[in-house]
């Protein structure tokens, strides 16, 4: 990317923001990932920096209420991060999503994200995630209801719903607004969509002139222009980026404005999450939270199904720490744009 666009992009995204009268460190936020953007992993990305806000991975509003935070494996935090941490929960039932949240305005997160975007089976048939878009009324009873309860910022991720209308998602939109949310992450596909088609990115600018509260913008942001793009062709108030911000946690320091680190990172990365995924989780956890993450860290490189499939023959996190240390070296051929098929699995 020629400096000209480097300097130009960080310019945007280091621009003042605030989200309900509060501000935030810049434009450029972690998208929220179940499995993926834990305590182990938030941590590791605090340490490159650069990040504006950070999200937990998906919480269920039941269990919220009751989850010890020292052991839960996904509603867990470092207090350090609370001024930043935005918890995103996903439910539909009012009666479950108070008590929610509640909890977490009491502990001290900067805010809280309903979850409109996820078309897992799982969360569908709750009538959760992206069901809601199938019911405006729903979706609204439940902002509606969350605004009365707490004060924080609150935001909704959402995409375009399950038709490639974007109008009924632009309609939900000014509603959202109306009802009392401080700010939309938008993801451009259809909820079925299992990213095998590219977003629609006009259709954030769509959701973005059809409001006055910011919208982010989300979906397939892997390269600095691909970031800078999306800014400039749909006007969006910032980016949230997800799979290529566990390809490379160090992107939001670089697009903002820091250096580029050199090729001994990946293999620092990979160790720093292994040791970080051992001291939050036990044994059994940390290792499937690592293979998780090996998809997305296998992919910058040329050959990276056969990294991948070292990674996933290791029975524990000292073989996990054995095949780094064996493979991961610097000099490896890396590829401009990961390899999106490992992504689509």
């Amino acid at each position: 990317m020629p400096n000209a666009e480097k300097n130009r992009l960080a310019d945007l995204l280091t621009r003042p923001l605030s989200i309900a009268g509060r501000p935030v460190a810049n434009r450029l936020w972690l998208a929220p990932m179940a499995g993926l953007t834990h305590v182990a992993y938030r941590e590791v990305l605090e340490e490159y920096g650069g990040c504006g806000l950070l999200f937990t991975e998906m919480c269920s509003a039941k269990g919220v209420p009751t989850e010890n935070r020292n052991v839960s494996p996904v509603f867990r935090w470092r207090d350090e991060e609370l001024h930043r941490l935005v918890c995103q929960v996903v439910g539909a039932d009012p009666g479950e999503l108070l008590p929610a949240v509640r909890r977490v305005e009491d502990e001290g997160f900067f805010g809280v994200d309903i979850n409109m975007g996820c078309s897992a089976p799982g969360i569908v048939k709750r009538n959760s995630g992206a069901a809601l878009l199938r019911d405006p009324g729903a979706a609204l009873a439940a902002v509606e209801a969350v605004r009365r309860e707490v004060s924080i910022p609150l935001f909704v991720k959402f995409r375009t719903g399950w038709t490639r209308d974007v109008e009924p998602a632009a309609t939900l939109a000014r509603r959202f607004e109306e009802a009392g949310v401080d700010c939309l992450v938008f993801h451009p596909r259809v909820a079925p969509d299992k990213r095998t088609r590219p977003p629609v990115r006009e259709h954030i600018r769509a959701i973005k002139e059809a409001v006055s509260i910011p919208v982010l913008g989300n979906g397939d942001v892997v390269t600095p222009s691909d970031c800078l793009e999306m800014l400039e062709t749909t006007g969006c108030d910032g980016v949230s980026v997800g799979r290529m911000a566990v390809a490379r946690p160090w992107l939001f320091a670089e697009w903002t404005g820091g250096p580029v680190p050199d090729e001994a990172c990946f293999r620092d990365y990979a160790l720093r999450l292994a040791d970080l995924l051992d001291h939050y989780f036990d044994p059994i956890r940390a290792l499937k939270r690592f293979r998780l993450f090996t998809v997305y860290f296998a992919a910058n490189f040329t050959y990276g199904h056969s990294l991948q499939s070292r990674f996933l023959g290791a029975k524990s996190m000292d073989e996990v720490r054995d095949v780094v240390r064996e493979h991961v070296k610097p000099g490896m051929q890396l590829v401009s744009r990961p390899n999106m098929n490992m992504y689509n699995t």
